[in-house]
């Protein structure tokens, strides 16, 4: 159960560091849309590592 959870929590940080990388690389990055997603994956990161 434990690490069906924390592959659950790697699998949305993988696609926030995927939805990062696309809109840094769109014509007119949005910083703020950029920022909060960061932000997303942050948490995320620290949920992970609280769970190991």
């Amino acid at each position: 159960m434990q690490s069906a959870h924390i592959s659950a929590l790697e699998a949305k940080h993988a696609v926030l560091d995927q939805r990062i990388t696309a809109e840094s690389h769109r014509p007119m990055p949005d910083p703020l849309v950029i920022a909060d997603l960061k932000k997303q994956k942050l948490r995320l990161k620290e949920e992970i590592s609280l769970a190991h």
